[in-house]
């Protein structure tokens, strides 16, 4: 093996432990296990490539206080992998005086190939190749957490990979998270002259390079996490030398967050909409945010309501996004002709319709409930 090849997987942002408010029941349960066995589908994936390592670049751990099973469980996944695995401490779980790094839980069941970035700068992996840490040591630092570990790098021939964890100034995407500014300069300064040769990130949950060399790199999260990250969740494998540089892209993750966004305005675009999520593989685990528009009458409102509870019942999560959703509920002749009402009720119905006309979202479900009760039940029109 040469000094100055080296052959590696990058990857970030795992969060173990990480929930999400809406997964309940077993679909939490699911979604907790699989973040922990996608850990085990990268050392499946380095050692089928042959990467001599795999660097996770920040929030290893959603936070100090896991359940002593789910942190032995990625533990022991960690040790499967049969390659070095080298962990950042990140704004997740910084090296604080609470730090998980420093847990019992932690320090006794670590595996002899599982290596914490603990200190600011160089790290020989092996002769002629470095990683370089910028470790988070409080969850908000006050100043650049990467640009610290660069100083005194030099062009001597080592292969040396930054590992740092943060927000890369000019780039928009944004996942709710609080985080530092990295300043992007001082990284190009030192890969202009040759005292480092890639910058592995993490913080940002999207893969990303910031130019046609992707020399500076965000790997994005393993599992998807929210519902601004396109597709499944992936990690970058990296041929790196002194003179080139190739990255490839792997989907390793299982879930999905996907925003549906329609218009509704027929009994087509409901069956339309029917089929798309009957389209859908695996959709245990899928987690769906949909944004519906338009008017309806009544009994397009009574099936719509039908087919969306339909596949709620599998969808890991299926939920109408409230603030984008504006179906408004106006009834027609024929829903008047079905539900019979005359009198006092009539005259109720037809205010409720006028009312959800200029958009009153409570005279809208006040009349899909009124149909839902006095309306056609199963065997009739829907």
């Amino acid at each position: 093996m040469t000094t100055n090849r080296v052959h590696f997987l990058h990857s970030s942002d795992w969060q173990l432990g990480m929930t999400r408010h809406y997964l309940a029941g077993e679909a939490q349960a699911r979604f907790t296990a699989d973040r922990i066995d996608t850990v085990r589908q990268i050392g499946e994936l380095a050692r089928r490539v042959g990467a001599e390592f795999v660097v996770v670049a920040g929030d290893v751990f959603e936070h100090a206080n896991l359940a002593r099973p789910d942190l032995w469980r990625a533990l022991d996944a960690m040790g499967e992998a049969g390659v070095p695995i080298y962990l950042l401490p990140g704004n997740h779980d910084p090296l604080d005086a609470a730090s998980i790094y420093r847990a019992d839980d932690f320090l006794d069941r670590k595996p002899d190939s599982v290596h914490v970035l603990d200190q600011v700068g160089p790290v020989q992996v092996r002769p002629g190749v470095e990683l370089v840490a910028a470790p988070w040591f409080g969850k908000h630092p006050e100043t650049d957490p990467v640009a610290g570990a660069l100083p005194g790098l030099v062009a001597d021939g080592t292969l040396r990979i930054v590992v740092g964890h943060g927000r890369l100034t000019g780039v928009t995407y944004s996942d709710g998270e609080s985080s530092a500014d990295i300043a992007p300069g001082p990284l190009q300064d030192a890969l202009t002259a040759g005292a480092i040769h890639y910058v592995a990130l993490g913080d940002r949950h999207i893969s990303w390079a910031s130019d046609g060399s992707g020399a500076i790199r965000y790997s994005g999260t393993h599992e998807s996490t929210s519902f601004t990250e396109p597709g499944r969740g992936q990690v970058l494998e990296v041929n790196l030398g002194l003179d080139e540089l190739s990255v490839t892209e792997h989907e390793v993750g299982r879930w999905l967050h996907l925003v549906i966004d329609r218009d509704i305005a027929s009994d087509q675009d409901i069956e339309a909409l029917d089929r798309e999520l009957s389209s859908l593989p695996h959709k245990e685990r899928t987690i769906i945010k949909y944004k519906l528009h338009g008017t309806v009458t009544m009994a397009q409102s009574a099936h719509l309501e039908e087919v969306l509870d339909q596949h709620a019942a599998v969808f890991a999560s299926l939920a109408r996004w409230e603030k984008f959703s504006d179906v408004v509920t106006v009834p027609d002749d024929t829903d008047f002709q079905e539900l019979g009402l005359s009198g006092y009720l009539r005259g109720a119905m037809v205010e409720l319709r006028d009312q959800a006309a200029d958009g009153d979202d409570e005279a809208s479900d006040a009349l899909r409930l009124l149909y839902r009760l006095a309306g056609p039940k199963k065997g009739g029109r829907r």
